[in-house]
């Protein structure tokens, strides 16, 4: 995922993120790991924090790393799909709210949401009072 990510950088410098998603994990355990960062070197930021919790374990137990259900249960961004993206502001501040994969999380599995994507929303006002008449509660109103 890195050399991914780093392949499109000069599409995006203004922030970086990475969503991971455990499939068939057990009640009360996590499944969606995600890091950002709008640092001038955010691929590199979110892998430094990532690869230090790995970093630990390769120093007390390597074997655990060649063990793939050991490090799914106990290891972030140990999972089944990945989702990276790169920042390019069209829009607003630069700061970590307006940083992709955002993410709609809910107590039902099938109800979580992880999104990634390049566009602009010009319709904002209009999808608000929609969402008001279907008697959504929506948390914040989006500033452009």
């Amino acid at each position: 995922m890195y050399l991914l990510m780093e392949k499109q950088h000069n599409r995006g410098q203004d922030g970086a993120g990475l969503v991971s998603v455990k499939l068939d994990m057990k009640p009360g355990n996590p499944y969606f790991d995600r890091q950002r960062s709008i640092k001038p070197s955010a691929i590199n930021d979110i892998f430094k924090k990532i690869y230090k919790v790995y970093g630990k374990i390769e120093e007390r137990s390597p074997e655990r790393l060649d063990d793939p259900l050991w490090c799914k249960k106990n290891l972030p961004f140990s999972g089944e799909i990945l989702l990276g993206h790169l920042r390019y502001g069209t829009y607003g501040q630069n700061d970590l709210d307006r940083v992709h994969p955002v993410m709609r999380q809910n107590n039902w599995k099938t109800r979580n949401l992880v999104l990634a994507g390049n566009f602009n929303l010009t319709n904002v006002e209009e999808l608000f009072n929609i969402l008001v008449e279907l008697d959504s509660i929506p948390v914040t109103f989006p500033t452009r």
